[in-house]
């Protein structure tokens, strides 16, 4: 499971129960613990630390509710009526699968640190996430989006205006073309682009770096883009590739408002964010013929399995590949 696979939602019925409850329970210091060895020994990425950490927040306040203040008596039917209440409750299936998934991480880490005595958790079997592909765009959508970034370039009254046109095409750009997540693009410093093999080195989940190539579109915005940096960069920019307004190195949600803003300005684009460009990007590459494997090392994917779940395939395609390739097609 990659859990920041997908751009983060918080609905409602997902609410944690108090975290001083937990702490009064005495089960936040193993939680405490925890989140050292992810960061530290795990190196995982901040988002998942966060989304493992409050999927464990909300198991300690269930079991705290059940008297539970020991994580070493917590047994099997502990967590299987941890997760019927999160069902009882409206929590989507993808909830239940992913803090079913945080447990079973948890006791094996407490099993293997001698804090528990046994693991409740090696059996717990959680429903199967349902597996919706995701809107994407299509060819004519995606034309339409570039369109709409070479107006706003053309339409700029003065320099710091293009500057930030330029900025917003140049991300457009690199997202669709590389198929970075929004915390790649934002970590992006400006020694990581080889403009001799038109390749960006990308630092992504776990800390694991990879090399993606960059496409002559998005190397042409890029360096259009670079060109006028200096308006906006301020002393804090330091080799970041892209800054704010506030010429520091670009926030994530920033990222998102510039994506959503542009996709709404485009008709009949589906309302997508940072994410929706990555699996735009999978999706036609897939659809041109390229395979499965090469998508999975440019998106810097650890499992394949991922890669079948973020990316669309038309029948025309399946078909073509069947006629081609099939001794009895």
């Amino acid at each position: 499971m990659e859990p920041d696979e997908v751009e983060p939602t918080m609905d409602p019925r997902e609410a944690d129960p108090s975290p001083a409850h937990a702490v009064e329970a005495g089960l936040a210091p193993a939680l405490d613990a925890w989140a050292s060895h992810l960061r530290w020994e795990r190196n995982l990425a901040a988002h998942t630390r966060r989304a493992y950490a409050g999927d464990l927040a909300n198991l300690a306040g269930f079991l705290a509710g059940r008297g539970t203040a020991d994580w070493a008596l917590v047994d099997h039917r502990d967590l299987r009526a941890w997760l019927a209440d999160l069902h009882r409750r409206g929590a989507e299936r993808t909830t239940v699968a992913r803090r079913a998934t945080a447990a079973r991480v948890f006791f094996a880490w407490a099993v293997g640190t001698g804090r528990v005595p046994h693991d409740p958790a090696a059996a717990l079997r959680a429903p199967r996430a349902d597996r919706n592909l995701p809107p994407t765009l299509d060819r004519r959508a995606t034309a339409g989006v570039f369109e709409h970034l070479a107006a706003r370039i053309a339409a700029a009254e003065d320099p710091r205006e293009q500057a930030v046109a330029l900025r917003d095409a140049a991300i457009i750009e690199v997202l669709y073309s590389c198929g970075l997540r929004v915390s790649e693009l934002c970590g992006l410093d400006t020694g990581g682009w080889d403009a001799d093999r038109r390749l960006l080195r990308v630092r992504g989940k776990g800390d694991k770096e990879r090399a993606t190539p960059l496409g002559v579109p998005a190397e042409r915005a890029l360096a259009a883009w670079l060109a006028v940096r200096p308006l906006l960069a301020g002393p804090a920019a330091g080799e970041c590739v892209f800054v704010g307004e506030r010429g520091a190195r670009i926030d994530p949600r920033v990222v998102r408002r510039i994506v959503h803003a542009t996709l709404a300005a485009v008709p009949d684009a589906p309302d997508l964010g940072p994410h929706g460009l990555r699996h735009a990007m999978a999706t036609h590459l897939l659809e041109g013929g390229a395979d499965l494997r090469s998508v999975q090392e440019m998106l810097g994917h650890a499992s394949l399995g991922t890669t079948q779940i973020y990316t669309h395939v038309t029948n025309e395609r399946l078909r073509d590949a069947f006629r081609q390739a099939h001794p009895r097609a």
